[in-house]
């Protein structure tokens, strides 16, 4: 069992996100129809982690305890640390109590890993490292932390969100730490951004001598931070992890593939193709629900054809001759009413309508 300690961060403004992170935690948006921080803290608790902090901002980390709880359902105890969204290193700085002197692993709540971590939390306590990072060879690293490694492997040099990339490794957003770290968080200073930057840190763990070492993920990763990503995400996971599984009522319809019908939900006169999940309570009628698709709790799809796209609970989808790749908030209606063409809408700040 690794170490006791977690640190997993679930502050944030999510303004990538916006207009849904103006009420909703960006780590509480769904995949599959659950939170993506419920599919992050699966990761932690395959490590054997058995005490978790939970960083959250003042403003939604209400949401984030309630989702969590205990954190009972993972096996471990959850302290909640709150902090203004001031950086990675910041929130390492804010939780220096919950961490005390002990080695811990440090996940972002927003990232998704195709992959357990538990090697790589076995390899940083058998080579007896003070850092060890996650990269991932990604297409644009100028939107990241990015990572230089030497012949050896070691971690050389870091910089944050690059205009010129010295490499295509991207930190990923997970990390096991030595106490040395605390060390050198007290030793930099903001960045332009305002904050404290975790990549200063671990460079400055480098200066200092630390043994700081990286390994490369070989499977997927997903930052969910804009709507395409958590399309993105929604569709993988759909893809991994969804089995045929029809509890809810099927009437003239047919269910094709691996689609999850949970309990209470009512499908009509339709047909619904997997991978694809519609949650509890649910009605869908006279309606095509498309692969990659998770319909939340409580929604209504009616007259409708949607494929690839994210309804979370509550919202109510009518008329709509096709919609796709959309992401659509809690309690939302989208519905087309009147003569062909016509389209009267009701939208918030922020948002993005293509029609």
């Amino acid at each position: 069992v690794f170490g006791v300690r977690c640190l997993v961060l679930s502050g944030g403004r999510g303004t990538r996100l916006r207009p849904l992170t103006f009420s909703l935690a960006k780590q509480l948006v769904p995949v599959a129809n659950r939170p993506i921080l419920g599919w992050v803290l699966d990761r932690v608790a395959e490590v054997g982690v058995r005490d978790v902090g939970v960083v959250v901002a003042p403003d939604t980390g209400w949401a984030v305890r309630e989702f969590v709880g205990d954190g009972g359902e993972w096996g471990f105890r959850v302290e909640y640390i709150v902090q203004e969204p001031l950086g990675l290193a910041h929130a390492v700085k804010v939780a220096r109590r919950f961490l005390g002197d002990d080695d811990f692993l440090m996940c972002l709540g927003d990232n998704l890993l195709g992959s357990s971590i538990r090697g790589f939390v076995d390899r940083f306590e058998g080579e007896g490292l003070d850092g060890l990072i996650l990269l991932k060879e990604v297409e644009d690293p100028r939107r990241f932390g990015v990572a230089v490694l030497d012949g050896e492997g070691r971690v050389v040099r870091l910089v944050e969100k690059p205009s010129e990339p010295p490499s295509n490794l991207a930190l990923v957003g997970v990390y096991v730490f030595s106490r040395r770290v605390h060390e050198a968080v007290d030793r930099i200073r903001p960045s332009w951004r305002g904050e404290l930057e975790i990549t200063d840190a671990i460079q400055e763990m480098i200066n200092m001598g630390c043994r700081v070492g990286a390994e490369v993920l070989d499977s997927w990763w997903i930052d969910t931070g804009k709507k395409d990503d958590v399309l993105t995400a929604n569709a993988v996971v759909l893809d991994e992890y969804v089995v045929r599984d029809v509890r809810g009522e099927v009437v003239g319809s047919r269910v094709e593939g691996r689609v999850r019908v949970e309990e209470g939900a009512r499908v009509v006169d339709s047909v619904v193709r997997g991978p694809c999940v519609i949650g509890r309570g649910c009605v869908v009628e006279n309606s095509f629900i498309g692969p990659y698709t998770s319909v939340g709790d409580g929604s209504r799809i009616v007259n409708s054809s949607v494929e690839y796209c994210v309804i979370m609970e509550g919202s109510v989808v009518e008329n709509v001759e096709r919609l796709e790749e959309s992401l659509v908030g809690r309690n939302a209606r989208v519905a087309r009413r009147g003569g062909r063409g016509v389209v009267r809408l009701h939208v918030g700040d922020y948002s993005e309508v293509e029609v």
